[in-house]
């Protein structure tokens, strides 16, 4: 096997969790680089209908990805599981099938959103000055679906498999690529939303063909396909039965989301690109939560094939804990010295301003989130689904949305944003509430 995966069952287990994270953590820098250029490019080169269009068109894509990409994760429990299980003939079957469902879900998706895509945005209510470009956005991104639902596949895979670090250089690759076509089709042919739309299609693209590259070559023993080739019953209701929950709980996620962005649209074209690019700054905050929570859910699936029940036990408490305290500093810094970082993406007044209130009451707060992150991709990770599949039910459709339109009736539409660190305050402590059930004690036993 390769030499770049990394045991999470025995070692020192901060120092695993870390090089685990490490790698992930860059590349949600870089991530974070690859959207911002796109926001920095709309923002210095085109106007602030064309920086609300992209800032709000994620929405649909995330929508109709979701589901799959949840199925991905599912996929990733599974890996982490066989290999600390050391079953490789299991672990086998389960990258080929997950390979050959790739192609049979992103075909007939690329082509559904191309016609789903502009009837969300209408359901957003996205303004007419903003429909046009925000249309065209989504449009040529579903065209780049396969390679989107390709990389981000092969990266749980990896992940699965110990290896965090590969997935940092796809990203780097796609990143370079994105910016570098960002330049020539917005500055070069002056092509604005379309152009940047296209350029991150490609980019995609392009990191789905380099991870597959490196899993041919660096795991010879997974015989892994560019092409779709035996789909292994059991194997899929597998998968199905884990990553459809998550999908699910996903697509409840962003319908949410949608429903959120829909009560910001209401606040006009300003108040969306404000939002935009506020997103931007608490993306910034977010970096350690995403590599983190990763990292719990792959120690937690390999502990648990593993059954090392007091490594378990251990981790469930350090993974959110240390995710909660890097967001915590990170926030509080960047919510300090917002302005002087926000005057980049954009010189209009009235957007900053939108953006700094945004900055204010959102970004303080989303350490609770990151602890909310940590025990609920841990719980995942054990292979427990349905309280994790509640609680974000729950957070999103009990508290973040009914709190979001109160706020919206009684007090001030530009406060709605209000309601979302409300709700991570409500999932973190009920998913603390977790490890006082008999789920859990069942598992330390």
């Amino acid at each position: 096997m390769a030499t770049k995966k990394i045991d999470m069952t025995q070692g020192p287990m901060l120092k695993l969790i870390f090089l685990f994270a490490l790698p992930i953590c860059i590349s949600n820098i870089l991530q974070q680089l690859y959207n911002t250029v796109d926001t920095l490019i709309v923002g210095n080169f085109c106007d602030s209908k064309a920086l609300a269009a992209v800032g709000t068109s994620a929405q649909p894509v995330e929508i109709l990805l979701c589901i799959f990409l949840g199925l991905g994760s599912g996929v990733s429990i599974m890996v982490s599981q066989y290999i600390g299980s050391k079953d490789s003939e299991a672990l086998k079957k389960t990258v080929e099938t997950a390979n050959t469902f790739l192609y049979i879900c992103a075909i007939p998706l690329s082509i559904i959103g191309l016609f789903l895509g502009p009837l969300i945005l209408r359901l957003m209510q996205v303004p007419e000055d903003t429909f046009p470009l925000a249309s065209t956005y989504v449009q040529i991104i579903f065209l780049g679906t396969l390679g989107n639902m390709g990389y981000n596949m092969n990266a749980g895979i990896l992940r699965g498999l110990g290896d965090s670090r590969s997935s940092l250089y796809f990203l780097l690759i796609s990143c370079v690529t994105n910016i570098v076509l960002d330049l020539v089709f917005v500055l070069g042919f002056d092509m604005e939303v379309f152009g940047v739309a296209l350029a991150t299609s490609i980019a995609m693209f392009c990191s789905w063909f380099c991870s597959i590259s490196y899993i041919k070559k660096k795991y010879p023993e997974l015989n892994f396909s560019a092409l779709p080739r035996r789909l292994d019953p059991k194997m899929l209701k597998k998968i199905i039965s884990i990553g459809l929950p998550l999908g699910l709980n996903n697509s409840l996620y962003s319908l949410g989301h949608l429903a959120m962005q829909s009560l910001i649209n209401a606040g006009g074209s300003a108040f969306m690109a404000g939002c935009s690019v506020a997103t931007k700054i608490t993306g910034m905050a977010n970096v350690a939560i995403t590599s983190l929570s990763s990292a719990a859910a792959t120690f937690a699936g390999q502990n648990k094939g593993a059954k090392k029940i007091d490594r378990l036990k251990q981790g469930a408490i350090k993974i959110p804990l240390i995710s909660g305290a890097i967001t915590c500093i990170a926030g509080i810094l960047l919510t300090i010295f917002c302005k002087p970082i926000l005057g980049i993406f954009s010189d209009d007044a009235t957007v900053i301003s939108y953006a700094v209130h945004y900055i204010h009451i959102v970004l303080p707060f989303t350490w609770m989130y990151a602890v909310f992150n940590g025990i609920i991709s841990y719980v995942n990770g054990l292979g427990e689904i349905k309280y994790s599949t509640m609680v974000n039910i729950l957070m999103l459709w009990a508290v973040r949305i009914p709190t979001a339109h109160l706020i919206a009736w009684f007090i001030d539409g530009k406060y709605v944003i209000a309601a979302i660190p409300i709700s991570f305050f409500f999932g973190m402590v009920t998913m603390l509430c977790f490890y006082r059930t008999k789920k859990w004690r069942a598992i330390n036993t």
